[in-house]
């Protein structure tokens, strides 16, 4: 079965991303996955740096590179992320080795956040990548039973970590080859796949499902859905379950604002829900607490977390953060404050804002995103992509992850060149 035959690389961006994406389960056996990322952002930034010094008014318009005011936001909302990171360091003496090492580790994170939107302003066809995303589902479905039986046979959970991590990272789990992993308090097997931990399988499994949706080729699409459901089921992660029924009713609906059908039924909608609005309350209620109780011991753990996070951000550093994540108490099994969650962290370690340079641009994006979704394809994956990172601030700190959702920020870079409908949203 050759993907090649039917869709190829054409250009130098397609080829790198392309290879990237394939390679996923290649580049995770080496320890490389955390490395690929931050490699191919840089080289192909300055890529689009060199096609736009080279461009004039005599290149063709079909070659012509433009940027949309969408990824200036991001470009602009990531620059503010690294001046709250070096206030956070000058506000607490951190000295200037810590601020150089942290302002690598934001090159290789939240910068990301801006530099793969600005690609996705590049010649790159988003069918490319929703075929790439749909043969990682597939090399999934063939290698799930492998890592299944490895757990059934009680080998050793992790194999090996690769000689890479002398580049530096956030943990050994990043350049690990892990088959399997145990639940601490029950002793039941999850999968993590090519990530760091399970629940980060399943953030990715969202992604790709959507990609799946978009792919024309019907059995690289069932494929892509069979592998990202697979995924969620084998990361046993409560978000990622939620994340996709969710995500997918929430883009239908926003998608068709401009159908009188859709508005006439949500008018009804709405005054049917004042009627019974008690007991979706209730409702709402009963499903949350079962939600946490689910696995009670991470979420007391994550409350804790936060609560901490929030205490010393305001009574130590509203403004800027404390520059550098700190390791928490034993109550909370000695994770990093701010940890688990996008928004406490950021509150944490860059202050209101850090918070602010991440809320702007997301809401910016989604209203973007949400005008142009009516009559767009590509803008209605990227207003997925949007609410699926979103949904994950919650349950994920961004930046950590963002060399695995990287296929998602170009998506949201070419949903941003499209136009908005000329008849407006709700005409």
């Amino acid at each position: 079965m050759d993907a090649r035959a039917e869709i190829s690389p054409r250009n130098f961006p397609e080829k790198l991303i392309w290879h990237s994406l394939v390679g996923t389960y290649g580049f995770y056996a080496i320890g490389g996955l955390y490395v690929v990322a931050p490699v191919i952002a840089w080289i192909l930034l300055f890529y689009l740096g060199k096609k736009l010094w080279e461009q004039t008014d005599q290149t063709p318009e079909e070659e012509r590179i433009s940027i949309p005011l969408g990824v200036w936001v991001w470009v602009m909302a990531m620059l503010v992320m690294e001046l709250a990171l070096v206030m956070g360091h000058l506000d607490y003496n951190l000295g200037l080795p810590a601020t150089i090492k942290s302002s690598i580790g934001w090159a290789k994170g939240w910068a990301l956040m801006a530099i793969f939107p600005l690609i996705g302003c590049l010649p790159i066809r988003p069918q490319l990548i929703y075929r790439a995303a749909c043969i990682v589902c597939y090399h999934t479905v063939l290698l799930a039973p492998i890592f299944i039986l490895a757990q059934k046979l009680h080998l050793p959970q992790t194999l090996y970590v690769s000689p890479l991590r002398l580049v530096g990272g956030p943990g050994d789990e990043f350049f690990s080859f892990n088959l399997y992993e145990l639940e601490p308090d029950s002793g039941a097997p999850r999968w993590r796949l090519f990530t760091p931990w399970a629940p980060a399988v399943g953030f990715v499994a969202n992604i790709y499902f959507f990609f799946a949706l978009q792919e024309k080729e019907k059995k690289w699409r069932w494929f892509g859905i069979t592998g990202s459901i697979l995924m969620c089921l084998m990361s046993k992660s409560r978000l990622a379950l939620l994340c996709l029924p969710v995500v997918a009713c929430a883009t239908s609906l926003f998608s068709n604002l401009s159908q009188p059908v859709l508005l006439i039924l949500m008018g009804f909608g709405s005054t049917f829900a004042g009627f019974v609005a008690p007991a979706i309350v209730d409702g709402i209620s009963v499903f949350w607490d079962k939600f946490k109780s689910a696995r009670a011991a991470s979420s007391r753990v994550r409350g804790v977390l936060g609560n901490i996070a929030l205490s010393r951000w305001e009574r130590e550093a509203p403004v800027w953060g404390h520059g550098v994540v700190e390791k928490g108490p034993h109550v909370v099994e000695f994770m990093p404050i701010g940890s688990h969650h996008s928004w406490y962290g950021l509150l944490f370690v860059k202050g209101i804002v850090g918070l602010l340079a991440l809320a702007v641009p997301m809401l910016w994006s989604f209203i973007d995103l949400l005008v142009k979704a009516q009559n767009s394809a590509v803008a209605r994956v990227g207003l997925s992509m949007v609410l699926i990172l979103f949904l994950y601030t919650f349950g994920e700190n961004l930046e950590i992850l963002a060399y695995l959702f990287w296929p998602a920020l170009v998506i949201m870079g070419m949903a941003f060149k499209e136009k908005i409908p000329s008849r407006g949203l709700l005409s």
